[in-house]
């Protein structure tokens, strides 16, 4: 599917507020699925033992499948909606990389970070977040603070410096740092630029949530950045990037943004390996 065939794609306001805020919200554009992935999402869960590593959620802690989306045929198919390539298409080009999903059950807050730290000379990050719950500023709504993707920039720069010590550099909690609160209901998308520093407050202990992360196409001088960014998946235990229902029920197009990682995570069995023998070596004192 060519990009022109696409019926949605970002206009250039949109694409304007993305490059200078870092996100973009998307009330009700996934509403005519989203009971389809509720239930997709219950049953990967379930399949899991309901919880992190098999053990069920008991909402003490957050708890992470990854890959997410992987585990089940019906939410593979979301890297072929209209929508989703459409605004992949539109920021990340037609030849845009799939590099994972997790999916979540998050409790209580999370605190203000971001999730990469990455130059304008390098391959754009996004994250595109499904949360299956309505969510307010006070029960867990994500927050954004715009701007603060553009880094080299004097204003984003200092926010990454100071922000992980807001009470003493700001008198601020962060819940009362101002940021920009993207309330959702289930069936809204929100996107962000992986440098855009988020947090969320008030949270209950079962916050659903998936994410989806694309990422331009890595030019071939750049494989080894690329290389090393899959070698941080071995902190999950994964022997390849990509689930098998993913890769097995791709048509040609959704291939196309799977096969530069699957070019280049042989490395990942191994590290996953080690990673886990790491683990299950008894501590010393």
């Amino acid at each position: 599917m060519k990009m022109e065939d696409q019926k949605f794609k970002l206009t250039e306001q949109q694409l304007g507020f993305f490059r200078t805020f870092g996100y973009l919200s998307f009330p009700g554009l996934m509403a005519d699925r989203i009971t389809a992935i509720q239930r997709e999402f219950e049953a990967v869960w379930e399949a899991h033992g309901g919880g992190h590593n098999g053990k069920p959620h008991e909402g003490k802690a957050r708890s992470c499948i990854v890959p997410f989306i992987d585990q089940s045929e019906v939410l593979c198919t979301l890297l072929d909606d209209p929508r989703i390539l459409g605004i992949a298409y539109s920021i990340l080009g037609d030849d845009f990389n799939y590099t994972g999903s997790d999916g979540n059950f998050y409790v209580g807050e999370t605190r203000w970070h971001s999730d990469g730290a990455r130059t304008p000379e390098d391959p754009i990050h996004i994250k595109i977040a499904f949360y299956l719950d309505p969510l307010t500023r006070d029960t867990g709504a994500l927050r954004v603070i715009p701007g603060s993707h553009l880094l080299g920039d004097g204003y984003a720069d200092t926010l990454s410096n100071q922000i992980g010590n807001s009470q003493k550099q700001w008198a601020l909690h962060g819940r009362d740092i101002p940021a920009a609160v993207l309330e959702t209901q289930p069936g809204d998308l929100v996107m962000f630029n992986h440098n855009t520093k988020h947090a969320a407050f008030g949270g209950g202990t079962r916050r659903r949530m998936f994410t989806i992360n694309l990422s331009q196409r890595y030019p071939e001088n750049r494989l080894d950045d690329l290389r090393k960014h899959i070698a941080t998946a071995s902190r999950f235990w994964i022997e390849r990037k990509y689930g098998e229902k993913m890769v097995r029920t791709a048509g040609p197009e959704r291939m196309r943004h799977l096969e530069q990682n699957l070019a280049n995570d042989g490395h990942l069995a191994e590290l996953s390996r080690q990673a886990r023998e790491q683990m299950s070596e008894p501590s010393r004192g």
